[in-house]
């Protein structure tokens, strides 16, 4: 009572109590600290080289997170593919402390930490905190993400006039990286150490109610970077089977920004349509991208992809790649490329062979027809290309199952790049599935057992019918013509007509085994028929 006597004596209101009392909230969001019996997150699905990372920067007295969309897998039980790390360490002081670490990026700076070596090399992705900024307070650039780097020297934040942000590398707080972040369920940091997950924006919320929601004005932040746009089909897509979905204020404006991708560059929308189709979900970022109005516009080969999704061989092709990364094995994109474009290919090469051209020169003028149609900007990736044409040119190469042919086949590097596709073939019926089968046998048999398939399917030939060929025997030209012949009589001398009697077959080299080596196998395998041939890894691991 004195107290509120006093109060009203001076003028102080209950209102102006209470005012004071409010505190003003932060537009970074509040953080909370999750604990383990809270998240349920099993540190067993942590990768130990993430785990490393973190523990070596926090022993060098900088803070360290693992970030991003690992977090959001983990909190649903997944085993992430890949693991992001956040810190407050710059990316100079992040590659101080690794043996094997690279800064890379231009317009975010961000440092690969690299583990182990070849095919089993592991790539943990470091990034420093951003700070957030309005784009009224950066420098604004007339041009794109094709900015050139006199252009944005000495920048730290740089957007288009679009709102299309061409540089940021201003390091801030952990509060203000959680506020630039994308969706809610992708801004949580985990300290796998403590087990604490750090939340500013009720993403564990949002993941226990399966809602994707972006942090802020969703259009706003798909101007920011327009390849959200295709992220966030991709998440969607991939949360879908766990039943999550879409914010309509998330989901609302994503068709009528589409044409935001037109100034990205079509590296940058390459790599993101590969993630689209190769993260174990692409049938249903199709069928998502379907849902939403977004089938075409984005990137030409995606709406190929689109376009062609309910093709059986495209469509197996699909759920092979879904199927080989649910297991954990690796895939490569010539190989699904090499599937999206074969119904161009494959019609190509059909017309050509109806116009009898050789079948090898038709193959190859109808795979210069479907770059030159379909790839276009892809053709020039290098490797990538010249991967995809060994792929197709391998495919007449299989009908070739004796002499030294298979062997030579067999020592391609793109086998099993070729092989797949050609079982894939066989299981829409486009060829005889059993060529397929004597492929998979023979790639892994013995030295031995190798050379009797070539004979079976060498004796099974000549037992087939044959229409007789007429050889003309050729004449030594030179010792034949007279000095002063004209050059048809040359020719008539040189390739006299048939006169009903065949010239004699030339004699091949037959292949012999070794003297007094007849338990060793064929020439070939001598001294390892006691050793299982070595199987050349599967198709995307090409």
């Amino acid at each position: 009572m004195i107290k509120k006597f006093i109060d009203k004596l001076f003028g102080k209101s209950d209102s102006a109590d209470a005012a004071s009392k409010r505190v003003k909230k932060s537009p970074f969001g509040k953080r909370h600290d999750i604990e383990v019996k809270d998240h349920g997150i099993n540190p067993k699905l942590v990768d130990e080289r993430a785990m490393d990372v973190v523990h070596v920067l926090k022993q060098a007295g900088f803070q360290a997170y693992i970030v991003g969309g690992a977090v959001r897998d983990l909190l649903v039980g997944l085993r992430p593919k890949d693991f992001d790390v956040a810190t407050d360490a710059t990316p100079e002081q992040v590659k101080s402390l690794f043996r094997r670490a690279f800064i890379i990026g231009r317009r975010f700076r961000i440092v690969h930490v690299i583990y182990g070596r070849g095919r089993e090399h592991e790539v943990i992705e470091v990034s420093t905190f951003r700070a957030h900024m309005d784009n009224a307070l950066a420098e604004q650039v007339g041009g794109n993400e094709r900015t050139s780097k006199s252009e944005l020297a000495g920048m730290k934040h740089a957007v288009h006039s679009s709102g299309r942000v061409l540089r940021d590398n201003v390091w801030g707080p952990m509060e203000e990286d959680a506020a630039r972040r994308d969706f809610t369920i992708n801004a949580m940091y985990y300290d796998p150490e403590t087990e604490i997950v750090v939340d500013y924006h009720n993403g564990i919320g949002d993941a226990k109610k399966k809602i994707v929601r972006m942090i802020g004005n969703p259009a706003l932040r798909y101007r920011e970077d327009p390849v959200r746009i295709i992220r966030a089909v991709r998440f969607g897509a991939k949360l879908n089977a766990l039943g999550f979905k879409f914010e309509e204020k998330t989901s609302a404006p994503l068709k009528e920004m589409c044409g935001l991708l037109a100034d990205v560059p079509q590296s940058r929308l390459f790599d993101e349509m590969l993630k689209l189709l190769q993260t174990g979900h692409s049938l249903a970022s199709i069928a998502q991208l379907k849902e939403l109005g977004m089938g075409t516009g984005i990137y030409p080969l995606l709406d190929v992809v689109v376009e062609m999704s309910d093709d059986p061989f495209l469509k197996l092709a699909l759920q092979d790649t879904d199927r080989r990364v649910g297991e954990g094995k690796p895939v490569a994109p010539s190989f699904l490329l090499s599937c999206v474009l074969w119904s161009d290919v494959r019609q190509g090469w059909d017309r050509r062979l109806k116009r009898n051209e050789p079948a090898m020169l038709a193959l190859q003028d109808a795979i210069d027809e479907a770059f030159n149609a379909r790839i276009g900007d892809v053709s020039g990736r290098g490797k990538l290309g010249i991967d995809m044409r060994e792929i197709w040119s391998m495919q007449p190469r299989f009908e070739k199952r004796v002499g030294n042919a298979p062997y030579s086949l067999l020592d391609q590097p793109r086998f099993r790049a070729g092989f797949d596709f050609l079982r894939l073939r066989g299981q829409i019926g486009e060829i005889d599935p059993a060529l397929g089968e004597w492929w998979e046998k023979f790639s892994t048999a013995y030295d031995d057992e190798r050379h009797d398939m070539i004979e079976a399917i060498r004796e099974s030939q000549l037992k087939k019918p044959h229409a007789p060929r007429v050889r003309v025997k050729r004449v030594d030209a030179e010792a034949a013509t007279p000095d002063n012949a004209s050059p048809a009589a040359s020719d008539a001398q040189a390739f006299p007509a048939a006169d009903g009697e065949a010239a004699p077959a030339k004699k091949r080299r037959r292949r012999r085994k070794p003297v007094g080596s007849a338990s060793a196998g064929t020439a070939e395998g001598a001294g390892e028929a006691s050793q299982p041939a070595q199987q050349n890894p599967s198709a995307s691991d090409s």
